[in-house]
């Protein structure tokens, strides 16, 4: 099997690296490497106990939770307490009054019967005996009929099995066979004063333990009924049996009430921090079961911590994905610096886990001895301020659940704060520069702010503290920000050289005039070296103007003619009014000379081991452009000489900051050798050396838009305006013939 060549490998790696896939195996290692950082602190810690022994320490409530027991048992006693409520039931008088009603009616019922049967036999009789007359035979014997004389038995039996068992057990026979026997104004009269009687009686609220002065009220009112003795019994009998109770229990209401007394029982909580139970206390089962509620014994296994950590890492991952990716920074694109910050992460976590464990040394105050603004001092300098206070608040909501053993609940939120300030104080201080020595003081103000958290912490917690407690909460505080500091200068080097980073400290290293190939360029061609000073100027406020890396155009600039070293005084910056020995060279031997430095200052930088954008910069900053003087000097000799022969080699500029200096350093050199260096002339110049170069072809792999070189132009002429300002003649406002019609002239006067 063939091996891949080392070009196959790059490819290879680079499609590896910048591939989509690649960003969610990334994501899902953060998630998982913050789950196992976290999943130590929500294990429940059961404890080794039982009902009867004793309790040797105070045992606190991890978390707040109802007491289902007590709140059952509270539940209990208020209903027990809730008083059955009453309400009169019209109904019920109806309910009697109808029952009463057909109680007559199944009277006269029988007594039809009885007398149809009496009647059909006199009729027979009649038949029989031939005797028969023109009156109506049934109301005739109707009219004459005495049902005292009837079979009392058997009307009784009839009765007895037309009537409701409620009515057969509460009437005696004497009242039913009254009734049957009774004439007709009698019944009438029976079933009107029962029915009226229990109709008073019963519109009035009657309650069960009242029913007997009712039914004896119903005796009272029928007692003055005419009609004699026996109807009078009977109807007593009557009423007795149609008086009931009608002011019952409301079920439905009731029930309601006992609902709302339940609903108003506040439960009973166990709150998060309570002691359960103290030192010395015997372990009860009432106990024993309120540490079961809270999850402190084996007898309960909760997995809800779990997932609710699972949840808050998802959220964690989730929101940092959407923000990186959403953010103008490399971690949008660039795989290899997500990596980066995905092992910046892990080293944060790891610190602050190391630091959790301290505590277990019973120091007071050593728990603020958590060095995490290192995380975020190295986020800022090797990729952005944002990102970094963006990833302090992750950090903060991290430590707050990393150190929760030691408060008696889920988060620590005075951990969390302590984390936060300490990571926004190295941040701040290092947006503006991030210099080694910068770092350094970076983590004398992550102490200072670090000593005032902890202190209003303390302050807050209004607590008894004694000087020597409050001493080592400060004094840990104190060291947590320099030890931060020490680590983040500590591990950049490494992090710089691994992932090829490029950070804002080290162009400020590169950047120090004592550099060895700096001190060179001033030495060896100190006219280089002040032509790379002026260049540096334009190219950084040409840089910042269109938001790309000013401090990397500024260092760049410096090293960009590194190669004129080699041979200085063939570059006429350097010949200080001297002889100029292009003078007696070839237009090609010049032209090889002069295209060779950016070759050679790329070797140079190589070998000196320097960043490859400055190295890319040095090596690009001309581009393919032509060496018009030597090219018209040689076509004097030879018109069939080609002006590719006298291009640099290149390759073109393939950032924006390499194009941006290649600018600068020809608009430099340009502005140098003008004689009458007005604004517009200037202008003109600087908006034609522009025009050249977009019409060679030079900016096609730079993505430099026609807004962007507008303002390229235009911030170098501000900027040579103030270099110049002494020399620039201020003439009339007047057109030029060289106006572009890609970068017109602009028509301004200097102020």
């Amino acid at each position: 099997m063939s091996k891949r060549s080392p070009i196959d490998q790059q490819k290879w790696w680079k499609k590896i690296r910048d591939h989509r896939y690649s960003r969610m195996i990334i994501f899902s290692v953060l998630a998982l490497v913050t789950y196992l950082m976290l999943f130590s602190n929500v294990v429940p810690d059961y404890l080794d106990i039982e009902p009867g022994l004793v309790s040797e320490q105070d045992i606190h409530s991890p978390l707040t939770i109802e007491h289902k027991t007590e709140t059952d048992r509270l539940a209990e006693e208020a209903v027990d307490d809730v008083e059955p409520v009453y309400a009169m039931k019209p109904r019920y008088a109806q309910n009697q009054i109808e029952r009463i009603q057909d109680l007559f009616q199944r009277v006269q019922f029988v007594r039809d019967e009885t007398l149809k049967t009496y009647e059909s036999f006199e009729s027979e009789q009649e038949n029989r005996d031939n005797n028969n007359t023109d009156e109506d035979p049934v109301t005739n014997f109707s009219e004459e009929v005495d049902y005292a004389e009837f079979d009392q038995d058997e009307m009784l039996a009839m009765l007895r099995g037309e009537l409701p068992q409620e009515i057969n057990d509460q009437l005696s026979d004497d009242t039913l066979v009254t009734l049957l026997t009774a004439n007709e104004d009698q019944l009438q009269l029976a079933r009107e004063a029962s029915t009226s009687a229990v109709h008073d009686v019963m519109s009035e609220e009657i309650k069960m333990d009242e029913v007997t002065e009712a039914k004896e009220e119903a005796e009272e009112i029928v007692r003055n009924t005419p009609g004699g003795v026996v109807i009078r019994s009977a109807i007593t009998d009557i009423v007795r049996y149609g008086v009931t109770a009608n002011y019952m229990i409301d079920e439905e209401a009731t029930a309601d009430a006992r609902q709302q007394a339940i609903e108003n029982i506040e439960p009973s909580m166990i709150r998060e921090g309570q002691i359960i139970v103290e030192e010395g206390q015997v372990i009860t089962a009432d106990i024993y079961q309120q540490l079961s509620t809270v999850g402190l014994t084996e007898e309960v296994n909760y997995y809800y911590p779990f997932i609710g950590l699972a949840i808050i890492v998802l959220l964690i991952t989730v929101m940092l994905a959407y923000y990186l990716g959403d953010a103008k920074t490399s971690l949008k694109t660039n795989n290899t610096h997500l990596l980066m910050y995905l092992l910046i992460y892990t080293i944060t976590l790891s610190i602050m886990k190391l630091s959790s464990f301290l505590h277990q040394l019973d120091i007071g105050g050593i728990q603020y001895l958590v060095p995490a603004a290192a995380g975020t001092m190295l986020i800022t300098v090797l990729i952005h301020s944002r990102v970094a206070l963006f990833s302090g608040i992750l950090f903060s909501m991290i430590a707050s659940i990393m150190f929760n053993d030691l408060s008696s609940s889920m988060f620590d939120a005075s951990q969390g704060l302590f984390v936060f300030f300490s990571c926004l104080a190295g941040i701040f201080y290092l947006i503006r520069s991030q210099s080694t020595m910068r770092m350094l003081n970076s983590g004398m103000v992550t102490s200072g702010v670090s000593i005032l958290t902890v202190a209003a912490i303390l302050m807050l917690k209004n607590a008894q503290y004694g000087w020597i407690e409050i001493s080592f909460n400060l004094g840990f505080a104190a060291l947590a920000g320099i030890i931060a500091a020490i680590l983040a200068i500590g591990i950049l080097p490494f992090l710089e050289t691994a992932f090829g980073i490029l950070s804002t400290s080290r162009l400020i290293e590169l950047s120090n005039p004592n550099h060895p190939l700096l001190r060179k360029i001033l030495l060896e061609a100190p006219g280089t070296y002040h032509h790379s000073v002026m260049v540096a100027n334009l190219s950084e406020s040409a840089c910042e103007a269109i938001g790309a890396n000013g401090l990397l155009a500024r260092v760049a600039s410096y090293y960009h003619d590194i190669g004129k070293t080699r041979r200085p005084h063939f570059f006429i910056e350097n010949q200080m009014g001297g002889k100029n020995p292009h003078d007696n060279l070839s237009p090609q031997l010049s032209k090889t000379i002069i295209t060779a430095h950016p070759y050679d200052g790329a070797e140079m930088l190589r070998s000196h081991k320097m960043p490859k954008e400055i190295i890319d910069i040095a090596e690009q900053h001309h581009g393919t452009t032509c060496l018009k003087y030597f090219y018209y000097k040689a076509k004097e000799d030879d018109p069939d000489i080609k002006m590719e022969d006298f291009r640099y080699p290149g390759p073109i500029p393939n950032t924006k900051v390499s194009a941006v200096v290649g600018i600068a350093d020809s608009v430099e050199a340009a502005v140098r050798s003008m004689k009458q260096p007005t604004i517009e002339n200037i202008d003109t110049l600087v908006r034609k050396i522009i025009n050249d170069r977009l019409d060679d072809d030079q900016f096609d792999e730079c993505d430099l838009t026609i807004k962007e070189l507008h303002k390229v132009a235009k911030s170098m002429l501000e900027t040579l305006q103030g270099t110049f300002h002494s020399r620039i003649e201020y003439p009339d406002d007047t057109p030029t013939d060289q106006e572009s019609s890609i970068l017109p002239v602009k028509k301004e006067r200097a102020e």
